[in-house]
């Protein structure tokens, strides 16, 4: 994987040079170096990165919202019956 923009010409040097290539070669003659960018976090790890993330944050968004906006009990967003009553609530029926 190499980055086009960081692509630089280097003057090359005669002990560099194989003894079959010293003869192609002008003293002057510039070649290219690829510079390659290795990932230090894959892209995979990334997307499970973000994506555990992204529930942390709303599970902590609901406990901070249910106690602290609601008043309730912080735990207490993790029972059944108060997500039943959330619907309901939704839905009219109380």
């Amino acid at each position: 994987m190499t980055n086009d923009s960081r692509r630089r010409s280097v003057p090359t040097q005669e002990t560099e040079t194989p003894p079959e290539e010293k003869g192609r070669r002008s003293n002057g003659e510039q070649r290219e170096v690829r510079w390659v960018q290795i990932r230090l976090i894959p892209i995979w790890l990334r997307v499970v990165l973000v994506l555990v993330l992204i529930v942390v944050a709303a599970i902590l968004g609901t406990m901070v919202g249910y106690s602290v906006i609601g008043q309730g009990k912080t735990m207490d967003v993790f029972k059944l019956e108060t997500w039943q009553h959330i619907f309901d609530i939704m839905n009219g029926k109380e």
